[in-house]
């Protein structure tokens, strides 16, 4: 059983509390270079004192947006242990999607690499509005100069300093703000504190089962909740060695288990269904995996079956969360049937509450559907300026509104039957239709969208757009898809175009996506 200290009441303290009672063990392994926890815990203390110097103050904001990298994680624990609050940014994100959450957060450090799968992301925030932004940090790649120059900052601050900084960062104080969209398109800031990602993930980590000794590969990114919470800070809290994946490549994934002894490899359906369809599957040694979660899509039972006979796993478990939760409610249990893990998102954790309700607000029974609402430690804080919409998802009595529909058994587990409003899942990357609707309206002959999304077996779903164009103007879906990968995350472009003259709407002007697939134009 996973035990952290009163004292414990901060991200960053959790890395000193294990610099003191395991200095020599190894927190972070990429490719040959390791780092024990006292020399994580030097490196952040380090860029700590970097932050403070280059005029971070308290309660500032700061971005991250790179790939998977010891680098993200030493600048998230230094940022936050100088009393900054952590702005993750998706690596898919173009110029202008970036762009609008940096200048919304106000954010004054981002910090970046050159180059990540051939996108430059300098250029693209090159002509972008940012009046907030100080700095530009380059994590190293071939130059180490960016970065060096950045930490060589931190000399000039005193270990008094640091400490007087790190001792006025409290459990209440903010941590992190992650962007999520809703039903307006627009990004909205979920709001976190320490103390409640430090109580949600010890539970969820001792649930899970990570233990010391663990070697927990991480290739779910760390913009996300799933790679920086469930991820590497779950890890750190439970003591198991963090290997960060910057993209999954199966081949790649499968000889790290086999060289690295993988214990812990959590994921979407699609990555346990791409490593067990791997022509050379066989050819690799994976009997040191024991323990993984999934869910973000469907589950079918005999993925669940093949998870456990086919790449070993000795313990296969889902869940269900949301950012607005801390990123997690529920967790199946070891010894749960496939079926049940298959078929339902767990139990809500320990100090968490969920009841389903009907349209107006009253519980409803065992085995009927309804909204879930949750209520617990796990519940955010807010929507960063945003008070209007953090009271319609919040009521007076702490429940948060999930939008997700589902019901609970008698055993109070979770079935999900609908996803919150019209989202859907590609590839473990939630896709919200509103944002990418507005991004496609941004499109000069485009007048009218609406977005689904479509079975895809690989995927699970994927972009459909339903477009009416400009009177005089037509497109082809060859164009339009090359039109959105310029301007939107590769995960959100449409895999398919269909073209309408009018999209069907009710009395109220709300597009009936139902209708959708019987008003196609040929």
């Amino acid at each position: 059983m996973i035990s952290i200290s009163k004292t414990c009441n901060t991200i960053p303290s959790v890395l000193v509390q294990a610099a003191k009672q395991r200095p020599h063990d190894i927190a972070v392994q990429k490719q040959d270079k390791t780092w024990s926890n006292s020399e994580l815990l030097e490196e952040v203390k380090l860029v700590a004192k970097s932050f403070i110097a280059c005029g971070l103050s308290a309660k500032d904001t700061f971005v991250i947006w790179a790939p998977n990298r010891v680098e993200w994680i030493i600048t998230a624990l230094a940022g936050q242990m100088a009393g900054g609050v952590l702005v993750p940014l998706n690596t898919r994100y173009k110029g202008g999607e970036a762009a609008d959450i940096i200048r919304r957060s106000r954010a004054k450090f981002l910090f970046t690499v050159d180059v990540f799968l051939e996108t430059n992301y300098v250029q693209l925030l090159e002509n972008q509005h940012l009046p907030d932004l100080k700095s530009t940090i380059l994590f190293p790649d071939e130059n180490l100069v960016y970065w060096r120059n950045f930490c060589s900052r931190g000399s000039t601050v005193t270990d008094k300093e640091l400490d007087e900084r790190f001792a006025r960062v409290g459990e209440n104080s903010l941590s992190d703000i992650l962007f999520t969209s809703g039903t307006t398109g627009q990004p909205k800031g979920v709001m976190t504190c320490h103390g409640q990602n430090i109580a949600i993930y010890t539970e969820w980590a001792n649930a899970v089962g990570i233990e010391e000794g663990d070697v927990y590969l991480i290739a779910n990114p760390f913009f996300h909740a799933f790679g920086y919470k469930a991820g590497w800070f779950a890890a750190l809290i439970g003591g198991a060695k963090i290997l960060p994946l910057d993209v999954f490549d199966a081949e790649t994934v499968l000889k790290l288990i086999e060289l690295e002894n993988v214990t812990v490899l959590p994921g979407p359906p699609t990555v346990f269904q791409t490593l067990i369809n791997h022509p050379r599957l066989n050819d690799f040694d994976l009997k040191s995996l024991k323990r993984t979660i999934t869910g973000a899509a469907s589950v079918p039972v005999q993925l669940v079956r093949n998870m456990k006979s086919v790449l070993g796993f000795d313990t296969v478990l889902t869940g269900y969360g949301l950012t607005e939760a801390t990123g997690t409610v529920s967790l199946s249990r070891k010894g749960d049937d496939f079926e049940t893990i298959a078929n339902f998102s767990g139990r809500p954790l320990e100090g968490i509450e969920v009841k389903i309700v009907n349209a107006d607000g009253k519980s409803v029974g065992n085995g009927e559907q309804g909204e879930i609402w949750v209520r617990g430690y796990n519940v955010m804080q807010g929507y960063l300026d945003d008070h209007a919409a953090t009271n319609e998802a919040i009521t007076p009595e702490g429940w948060l509104k999930t939008g997700d529909i589902g019901f609970q058994n008698s055993d109070g587990y979770l079935k999900i039957t609908d996803r919150a409003k019209d989202m859907f899942i590609t590839g473990g990357f939630n896709c919200y239709p509103a944002e990418i609707e507005n991004i496609l309206l941004q499109h000069d002959h485009i007048v009218d969208v609406a977005v689904v999304g479509d079975a895809d077996e690989r995927l699970g779903e994927v972009c459909h757009a339903h477009l009416v164009m400009k009177e005089g103007f037509s497109s082809t879906e060859k164009s339009i898809v090359a039109w959105a990968r310029e301007n939107m995350a590769n995960f959100k472009v449409p895999r398919k175009i269909s073209f309408h003259q009018s999209l069907p709407r009710n009395a109220g002007g709300k597009v009936q996506k139902f209708l959708l697939s019987s008003n196609v134009v040929n």
